[in-house]
Order: C-alpha cells, then sequence, then structure tokens
C-alpha cells in the first residue's frame, strides 16, 4: 500500500515554513541591512581615499552609533548576527587571499619571526592577564586580538569561549559580560593600532631602517591587517609588500591560538565545575569544537588559494565580497563598544594591552634589525 501525503497538510507546511523565514526576515533583516549599508559605505570611501580603512571606519561609525544612541531595538538582533555569522564568513574569504608560497617566499628568518611574534605576544599576554588578575576572556580575547590580526581575532576566539557564571549569576549576565570583555578587546585594538599607525613609520625612519626592515616591522608589530596597509602605505610601496605578507603570516596561526584558547577554556571549565582532570564536563556549552568549523574552512579556503585551483576571476569577486562582510562585522562589533561600559572595566585591560603592544613591537623590531 502506497502512502501519498494529504495535499492540504503539505501546503500547510509550505505555509509554516514561509511564515518563519518571513519572521526570520523581518527580525533580522533591519540590523543586517544596516550593517551592510555602513560597510557598503565605508568600501567605497575606502576606494576613494586609500588611507581610510574599510574595517576601521566600520568600527568607529558603529562605535558612534552606539554612544550617540542612534541605534533602535529593532536591529540588535541582525548585528547580533552580522558579528558572529557574517564574521565568519568574511574570515573564511579571507583565507581565500592567502597563499601558503607567499608566505614561504619571505624566507625562513621572517618566518621565524612572524612564529616568534605571536607566540611571545600569546606568552607575554597570558602571563600578564594573570598578574593583572583580569579574567580569563577578557586575557585571551585581548592577547590574542593584539598577537595575530586585531578585531576579527578577537571575535573569531570569541566564539570558543562559553560564558562563565558566578556565584547567584544568571546565564543572560554571564553572556552579557563576556560581550563588553569582547568590546573592550575590539576597542583597544582601534585605540592601539591605529597609534601605531604614525609611530611605526616615524621611529621607522628615525632607526633608518630599509623598505624590508620597516615592512617586517609594521607587519609584525601592528594588529590590524588595515592599519598594516595604512603604516605600509606611509613606508612606501616596497615595505607594504612585506608588511602584507608577514601581517598574513600572522592571520595563518589563528587556526592553531584558537584551539590553543579553546583547550585553555575546557581545562578552566573542568576546574571551575570539579571535574577530574583530563575528563571533558557535561554540556554542550562546556565543550565548545577544539577548533571551530569557519577556521577549518578558512584554513580549506588557503590551501585551495594555496594550490591554484580557483580561478582568478572568482578570487576578484571574493575581494569586495570579504571585505564588506568583515566591514559589516566590523560596524556590528563597533556598536558594543559604549563608554559607559569601558569606564566599567578599569584600566588593567589597558594596561595588558600596552603590554602585548610593547612585547609585539619590541620582538618585530628585534627581527626587522636582523633581518633587514
Amino acid at each position: 500500500m502506497i502512502y501519498l501525503p494529504d495535499a492540504r497538510a503539505r501546503d500547510h507546511s509550505r505555509s509554516i515554513d514561509v511564515d518563519r523565514a518571513m519572521s526570520a526576515v523581518r527580525r533580522l533583516g533591519p540590523g543586517l541591512a544596516v550593517s551592510f549599508a555602513v560597510a557598503l559605505g565605508a568600501w567605497l570611501l575606502s576606494r576613494a581615499v586609500p588611507a581610510a580603512s574599510t574595517a576601521l571606519v566600520a568600527i568607529l561609525l558603529g562605535a558612534l552609533a552606539a554612544n550617540l544612541g542612534l541605534l533602535p531595538a529593532v536591529l540588535r538582533p541582525g548585528l547580533d548576527l552580522a558579528a558572529k555569522r557574517v564574521l565568519r564568513i568574511g574570515i573564511v574569504l579571507l583565507g581565500l587571499q592567502l597563499a601558503l608560497g607567499d608566505v614561504v617566499a619571505l624566507g625562513p628568518g621572517a618566518i621565524a619571526l612572524i612564529l616568534g611574534v605571536v607566540a611571545l605576544g600569546m606568552v607575554a599576554g597570558l602571563a600578564a592577564g594573570r598578574a593583572l588578575r583580569l579574567p580569563f576572556a577578557t586575557t585571551v580575547l585581548v592577547t590574542s586580538g593584539f598577537s595575530i590580526c586585531g578585531a576579527a581575532a578577537v571575535a573569531a576566539v570569541r566564539g570558543s569561549l562559553a560564558p562563565e557564571t558566578g556565584p547567584g549569576e544568571s546565564e543572560d549576565a554571564a553572556r552579557e559580560r563576556l560581550e563588553t570583555q569582547t568590546a573592550t578587546a575590539v576597542a583597544l585594538v582601534v585605540v592601539f593600532g591605529t597609534l601605531m599607525i604614525p609611530l611605526v613609520p616615524l621611529a621607522a625612519g628615525a632607526l633608518g631602517l630599509s623598505a624590508r626592515g620597516g615592512g617586517l616591522w609594521a607587519g609584525a608589530s601592528i594588529h590590524e591587517v588595515a592599519q598594516v596597509v595604512a603604516a605600509g602605505g606611509i613606508l612606501g610601496p616596497d615595505a607594504l609588500a612585506v608588511a602584507i605578507l608577514v601581517k598574513l603570516g600572522r592571520v595563518l596561526l589563528l587556526a592553531p591560538v584558537i584551539a590553543l584558547v579553546t583547550v585553555l577554556a575546557r581545562r578552566r571549565t573542568a576546574a571551575l565545575a570539579g571535574a577530574v582532570p583530563g575528563e571533558e564536563p557535561s554540556g554542550r556549552s562546556a565543550r565548545p569544537p577544539l577548533v571551530p568549523l569557519f577556521v577549518l574552512a578558512f584554513l580549506g579556503a588557503v590551501v585551495l588559494r594555496t594550490l591554484g585551483v580557483v580561478p582568478e576571476p572568482v578570487l576578484e569577486a571574493a575581494r569586495p565580497i570579504q571585505a564588506l562582510c568583515l566591514a559589516a562585522a566590523m560596524f556590528a562589533l563597533g556598536t558594543g563598544v559604549r563608554v559607559a561600559l569601558l569606564r566599567q572595566v578599569g584600566g588593567r585591560p589597558v594596561v595588558l594591552a600596552a603590554i602585548v603592544t610593547a612585547v609585539v613591537a619590541a620582538v618585530g623590531l628585534a627581527g626587522a634589525l636582523v633581518l633587514s
């Protein structure tokens, strides 16, 4: 006997699916539309004024809108989606811009410099955060952002952290606290990285560094990719090419750093829960994947670019899409940078940011002096 679904049941199911889709559009659409509209404006501005970084303009506009009270509550669901899902799409597409061969061509000395900057920056940041008695999340978010690739790294690492509830604290309060810590790290990346844009070229000139040396230092020590581009542009075209490759080499280390942070977060969760060392605590939120799926997709994109199997027209089309996705996500992250919230966190995160900046700048300069 063959069973044929009732046509009315099928129509009812389709109607429910359409209603859900329309509800999602109404809920998420306004925030996403604003995020991408700002991203498009920032991207067009950067095309007209190369010194205006798309990502930095988007972050600053988000922070300005948030602190001036220009963001109605209806935008929040879409902004949250942009800060997470859209960001991950942008990071994956960023992988299509990275070819391992380009980084390898810098030579073993430059590769050692890249590894040294990220490793020493992470070690120094984690140690300083513990000495300053900062929360674990604040420490790893600031340290990862300053050691690897700025706000994108902050947001990527945020995805590997679960909110930690304190005594008598609700899950919502813990989640809000984690979002505040993320916004703090993003704000610090903007402030310190922007200060580095004029300081590194000025110091490189005063020290008499060559174009290669200046590029090595800028790429190894400045936080955001866009900030590196801005500083490299001041140093000159030869320095800019080296700076971008060194910075992209740091971006490639995003995956292993996220794996490290996840391991540390698991151990911390186990310790707080009183679990036996080496065993995973129960609960889905306590066991984030060792390497998030989007990071694996990022690595897959890097491999595809390295193998040369992606046609050039596809790569060209992916570049503006990647820039728009990251800018939309940066705008959404920027809306979390609220002056009132930053005042609550105190000066210790600023001290941590200064320490990690000093470490990566010193390691980068030492490498530049040796290799140039």
